[in-house]
């Protein structure tokens, strides 16, 4: 079989099940919302009226005590302390969004209280991740009484005696996973750390920092509520808090749903210089001139990789200026320096990618090996983490990309997991191949020499297969619900607003819609991503579909389909619109199956498969190619190769018949082009079997081909007979 087999859709709710007597029809009514935005609040645990009127109002989440945290009483009196005696204080962060986010909110409020401090970045190429001796040296030289890490830190516990060596008091803050081992410091702010009872666990690094502000606002101002200073804190400082929250990809509930959601509406009239001018640099980057909607995704998608693009190849420092900068006239040009950064940064991931894509599919059997393990000597350490997030999300498999570029036998690793396997605890399983590891349950990093690279393969697949051992490994792509073509109105699409803030725990709504006409099918952005015009409603929708080529897509107009995908608001030229963001698109069922019993019946005919099962209507004479349509066949590619169209697909070549007005099943179609290179009148070269993606090339020929001589032509003839003469 050469048809392409579809992804697996697992759809949650099917539109006929949210008909008028549902549960999601009574809180539609009850709320004045669709029942498709009904369907999503149920889907997400809100049973009730109620609960769902809650959860569109956050009336489900609150603030907790930033005391409620193990050593936050210790961290706030060491670091109230240093501010009051003048002591020379250093933030020590990390060199991603969240780490970047988190020195610059702590930078700006120390400052704000007359604090004598500074901060520190380690540089990703020549330090790598987290704190070292070498850094802890260097500070203790300069003068520095007290070191703040922020978004490291929590496996330092060397460093940290190293700096109590030297007479310099640590305060860590983190939110990463614990080893067994926790430093010794004058406070470890965590709520991941097993002996703290903060009730929620799940903080992005800033978010802790966050925690850490409020607290100290409380300890300046004795008079005020922590609800006070609370606010006050949120008011200065939940835009960067939301920043971090967002690009570190945290759980969006409890607290961080107020976060965010707060933080957004923060953004939304920002006069933060930073955020003002790399807002406006997106803007030219792409060309959009009109005032943007802030959303979670714009934040994830637009805004976080060019903050994190001068950590990754440059240096991480720019984006904490960019933060601290007090005018856009001195925000500016460091807002478009990081867009000319960020499009660097695409230009290696788009590298990197193809050669991992490329390594995958000639080296790597995804049966046998549950986590794919790649290294390479040219990478830049600072890219290959995104890029295996592409590869997790490609292939629905944990990946662990390692670069030893310019690091000799030392490597730098960065793997992102899939639910199922905690990254952090398998990395833990072979910690003593490993000189450095830390991170979460779905992302973390590593550094590992190469003689240990072999073993390490071969143990983290092991562990991985246990993890695996009972799950059903076939990737689903989900949908919320199943939507009707009534349903795809900009009342539909501005509703989905409601539920933001969207992220893991509230994830933005997937929807499918089944037996679609494509009306055009073109490329865009340079050919990189596909722009189709689908019939809906009576009217055309855009549907745009990210990272997939017109031709690795191979649909075309007039094709059925059924998408699968995200709903948002287009705004062009001062105009709204419904636009459709494709998940996964495939031929509707109906015309998959028919497409499907064609190249049943060319195998069949041809014999080219073995036990294929007679159809439940038997070919007819019909079914059998004549010189009419070799002669269709060959004219129409004889006229594509004199434009030096050379590669089709066989539905590429069955879409050029069909806009001639000749409709050629595929059973013909594929043995027309079989012929064609067995008997010498075209060059015929497969380029992807699964596919059916040819090569053709003109062959000049002397006499008049006799096709009745052609082999395959005679064991169609016979089998034909054969076939019919059992009946």
């Amino acid at each position: 079989m050469s048809l392409r087999k579809p992804n697996h859709w697992l759809i949650h709710t099917e539109r006929e099940e949210m008909g008028t007597d549902s549960r999601a029809a009574e809180i539609s009514r009850q709320l004045g919302i669709t029942i498709p935005t009904a369907q999503l609040l149920l889907n997400r645990g809100c049973t009730t009226t109620e609960e769902a009127r809650r959860f569109l109002s956050k009336e489900t989440e609150h603030m907790h005590d930033p005391f409620l945290m193990k050593d936050m009483d210790r961290a706030v009196s060491r670091i109230v302390s240093a501010v009051e005696n003048k002591e020379k204080i250093v933030i020590y962060g990390d060199y991603d969004v969240d780490g970047v986010t988190s020195v610059s909110i702590l930078c700006l409020y120390l400052k704000s209280r007359r604090a004598e401090v500074s901060y520190y970045i380690p540089c990703r190429n020549g330090e790598g991740y987290g704190m070292t001796e070498g850094a802890v040296r260097k500070l203790a030289e300069g003068g520095v009484d007290l070191i703040i890490t922020v978004d490291t830190g929590i496996t330092a516990a060397e460093e940290a005696e190293f700096a109590r060596s030297l007479g310099v008091d640590l305060v860590i803050t983190d939110h990463h996973e614990c080893h067994s081992e926790i430093p010794r410091a004058s406070a470890v702010v965590n709520p991941r750390r097993t002996d703290c009872g903060y009730p929620f666990k799940e903080l992005a690094g800033v978010g802790v920092v966050f925690k850490l502000l409020c607290a100290l606002e409380s300890a300046f101002c004795p008079g005020e509520t922590m609800m006070d200073c609370t606010r006050r804190i949120s008011a200065a400082y939940g835009d960067l808090v939301a920043v971090g929250t967002v690009a570190d990809v945290m759980p969006v509930r409890d607290e961080n749903r107020l976060i965010i959601s707060y933080g957004l509406s923060l953004i939304e009239n920002t006069g933060r210089p930073g955020l003002v001018e790399l807002i406006e640099a997106t803007k030219a980057d792409s060309k959009f001139s009109g005032k943007r909607k802030i959303t979670a995704s714009f934040i994830g998608y637009t805004i976080a990789p060019r903050i994190n693009a001068a950590g990754r190849i440059r240096d991480a420092s720019l984006a904490v200026e960019l933060f601290l900068a007090k005018t856009c006239e001195e925000a500016a040009p460091i807002a478009r320096e990081l867009c000319d950064i960020n499009k660097e940064r695409q230009a290696e991931e788009n590298k990197i990618s193809e050669e991992a894509y490329a390594e995958i599919e000639g080296k790597i059997n995804l049966t046998e090996d549950r986590v794919v393990v790649l290294d390479d000597e040219k990478w830049h350490h600072g890219i290959i983490g995104i890029v295996a997030s592409r590869i997790t999300e490609k292939f629905g498999c944990p990946s662990i990309l390692i670069s030893f570029e310019g690091q000799g036998d030392l490597g730098k690793g960065s793997g992102r997991s899939v639910k199922g396997m905690n990254l952090v605890e398998a990395l833990s399983s072979c910690s003593d191949l490993l000189e450095k590891f830390g991170g979460h349950e779905l992302a973390a990093g590593l550094s590992i020499k190469r003689e240990n690279l072999p073993e390490f393969r071969r143990r983290i697949n092991e562990y991985a297969a246990e993890c695996f051992k009972d799950a059903d490994m076939t990737v689903s792509l989900e949908a919320d619900c199943e939507l009707y073509p009534e349903d795809i109105t900009m009342n539909q699409a501005k509703e989905l607003y409601y539920l933001e803030p969207y992220g893991v725990s509230n994830p933005a709504p997937v929807f499918v819609i089944k037996g679609i006409t494509l009306a055009d099918v073109s490329a865009v952005g340079g050919g990189k991503h596909t722009r189709l015009t689908a019939k809906i409603g009576g009217g055309n929708v855009t549907v745009m579909f990210f990272r997939t080529t017109p031709s690795e897509l191979d649909l075309y107009p007039g094709d059925c389909v059924d998408i699968m995908f995200g709903m948002d608001i287009n705004e062009f030229m001062n105009q709204r619109s419904v636009q459709l963001v494709a998940k996964d698109i495939r031929l509707a069922e109906p015309a998959f199956l028919a497409e499907q019993r064609e190249y049943a019946l060319y195998e069949l005919l041809t014999g080219e498969a073995e036990d294929v099962p007679l159809p439940t209507v038997l070919p007819t004479e019909q079914d059998l190619p004549e010189r009419q349509d070799f002669a269709i066949v060959y004219s129409t590619l004889k006229r594509e190769l004199k434009t030096e169209h050379e590669v089709f697909s066989l539905r590429a070549l069955r879409h050029l018949l069909l806009r001639g007005g000749v409709d050629m099943p595929y059973h013909k179609l594929k043995a027309a082009v079989k012929i064609f290179g067995e008997m010498g009148l075209l060059r015929v070269d497969e380029l992807d079997a699964e596919r059916d993606i040819y090569a053709f090339g003109y062959i000049r020929v002397s006499e008049k081909a006799d096709l009745e001589q052609s082999p395959r032509l005679r064991k169609m003839r016979e089998n034909y007979k054969r076939i019919r003469s059992n009946e």
